[in-house]
């Protein structure tokens, strides 16, 4: 039996990183990305899942079922839905367990209307401008939340 259940949310566009923009989102891949929190996980005694959505549905959809299956906590990276989606935000509401909010970027060095997130609202904790390690230290901080 495993220590604990967390998923990890990729929300649009997400599925391009390595290619789109790498000068704000850098070299490294969604696989990249999810294999590493894989490796860590499992070396946690960890189960993780993680999900891309370029559809605002598909991410309700996923934590309408983490609501239910034993997951602990939500690692998001709401991408552009971070400034526009309340129905994200009152999905994470139903959420009882711990969410942690990622953003590859500085957000708040960059268009005025990204400086809003209505997931924030929401989130325990909010890591932006980590690159790549922020996924990293989102885990890293829901693991260390759930240890005895």
């Amino acid at each position: 039996m495993s220590q604990g259940k967390v998923l990890v949310l990729h929300g649009p566009n997400l599925n391009l990183l390595g290619s789109r923009q790498p000068e704000i989102y850098g070299y490294e891949t969604l696989d990249d990305i999810n294999n590493r929190l894989r490796e860590k996980a499992v070396l946690a005694d960890w189960d993780i899942t993680c999900l891309q959505s370029n559809h605002e549905g598909g991410l309700i959809d996923a934590i309408h079922t983490a609501r239910l299956d034993g997951t602990q906590a939500i690692i998001i990276n709401p991408a552009a839905y971070t400034h526009t989606s309340v129905a994200l935000l009152d999905a994470l509401n139903a959420f009882e367990g711990k969410v942690i909010e990622v953003h590859l970027s500085n957000v708040h060095k960059r268009e005025t209307f990204r400086h809003h997130s209505y997931v924030s609202l929401r989130a325990d904790g909010v890591i932006a401008g980590l690159g790549v390690q922020g996924y990293r230290a989102a885990l890293e901080a829901v693991i260390s939340a759930f240890q005895a």
